[in-house]
């Protein structure tokens, strides 16, 4: 284990797009602007080693592996040590092309000239936040906050989307703190399991509850304080308050998306300013690494609705990234992880600080267990991945990568 002194540094840039037409991948186009969108940066490093995540208030990404290389070539950080986390805000416009055999919504050519905005963006604050590192010591919290619930309801005989107050949840609220030696805080990771669709339906862009958890630890900590939202096994979890379908009435909605998104947001928020402030066992020392591994598997293809689109081809790529910060692993997949297959990852890993982030560098579509395609639950119909393969090749490549980071027989 090494015992060389960890340094952070963090950054925030905005990436509110300047016009809307054609950037809302739900529904009719945007008509204002609620709140800022940001690109948020957190470089750590060793003195030998340095990895970068950056979270995104975006509903999604696309392929990365363009834009992981050229952070390495502008910025000196290798591709395999960054890990992009949208958000997955719904209202919140997608960046990227679609990954050949993942299921997503097609880019529109607005879409894809602020994919090239936001790439710009994303080099940037990674690039600010690699010139701001100084040296940290980093601490992990955990706290159940009740704002999620299962959303794989079965009604009228089959599965689909709906509210599950008592279906399998996880309701863990993982704290990353990096402190300064003067006691500033740097920077806070949070890790949450849930959707941020409280304000889908209210046309304006919004970073929903996730940026509102985020703009309250911000608030609260003050300084330079950046807070970073990585999604965790959100695949069937939705905010236990959320607009759900419109009515005729859009000022009344409005009004309550944006009550429920302001206290869902502060519940997370203030919990995890707790954490930070709580924190006792802080750790300065190392080693920090990075891996990424894409796995190649049989691909199933799955009902295409308009506006969506899926490739024809044999084999799906499914990304997995592992970044280490001493006894920190933050496992990054591709994809929507359901919380079965996140809770089998974070039993598996030798790190007991864990953490499963979702639709990391890529997203190609839902991640079930291998059982849920036989009852055809919503998430398994959006898994472009054969039965029998996801679960298994998410738990052993992340335990592989994790056993890897740390010098341990995965077996």
């Amino acid at each position: 284990m090494s015992t060389r002194q960890l340094t952070a540094g963090a950054a925030r840039v905005e990436i509110t797009p300047a016009a809307l037409a054609g950037l809302n991948p739900f529904g009719p186009d945007f008509l204002s602007v609620h709140d800022p969108l940001h690109a948020r940066a957190l470089v750590v490093g060793d003195g030998d080693t340095r990895v970068a995540l950056v979270a995104l208030d975006l509903v999604e990404v696309g392929d990365t592996t363009q834009l992981r290389d050229r952070i390495a070539d502008e910025v000196g950080i290798p591709a395999d040590r960054v890990m992009l986390a949208p958000s997955h805000a719904h209202n919140a416009p997608r960046v990227g092309l679609v990954p050949p055999g993942g299921k997503a919504r097609i880019p529109t050519p607005e879409s894809l000239d602020y994919t090239a905005y936001v790439d710009d963006r994303v080099v940037e604050v990674v690039r600010q936040a690699a010139d701001a590192t100084r040296p940290v010591r980093m601490g992990v919290a955990r706290e159940s906050v009740d704002v999620n619930e299962c959303r794989e309801a079965y009604i009228g005989g089959r599965w689909t989307l709906g509210h599950v107050p008592d279906g399998v949840s996880d309701k863990t609220l993982s704290t990353v703190a990096f402190v300064a030696e003067d006691g500033t805080v740097v920077a806070v990771v949070l890790n949450y399991a849930v959707h941020s669709t409280v304000m889908l339906g209210v046309r304006e862009v919004s970073a929903d509850l996730a940026g509102a958890a985020c703009a309250h630890v911000e608030r609260e900590l003050g300084g330079p304080t950046v807070a970073l939202w990585t999604a965790g096994s959100l695949g069937d979890q939705a905010p236990k308050f959320e607009l759900g379908a419109p009515s005729d009435d859009p000022e009344r909605d409005r009004s309550y998306a944006l009550a429920a998104m302001a206290a869902q947001g502060f519940m997370l928020g203030a919990a995890a300013v707790r954490g930070v402030r709580e924190q006792r066992h802080l750790t300065a020392a190392g080693p920090v690494t990075g891996a990424v591994r894409v796995i190649p598997c049989p691909a199933r293809r799955l009902e295409v609705p308009p506006g969506m689109e899926q490739a024809d081809v044999d084999t799906v790529d499914l990304t997995l990234t592992c970044l280490t910060i001493g006894p920190l692993a933050l496992a990054g997949v591709s994809g929507e992880v359901t919380v079965p297959v996140g809770r089998a990852v974070l039993d598996a890993s030798p790190l007991a600080a864990t953490l499963l982030v979702s639709i990391a560098n890529a997203r190609i579509g839902y991640l079930p267990t291998d059982e849920s395609y036989d009852r055809r639950t919503q998430a398994a119909e959006g898994c472009p991945i054969a039965q029998g393969f996801a679960q298994r090749t998410i738990v052993d490549g992340l335990t592989e990568l994790v056993s890897a980071a740390v010098g341990v027989d995965p077996a």
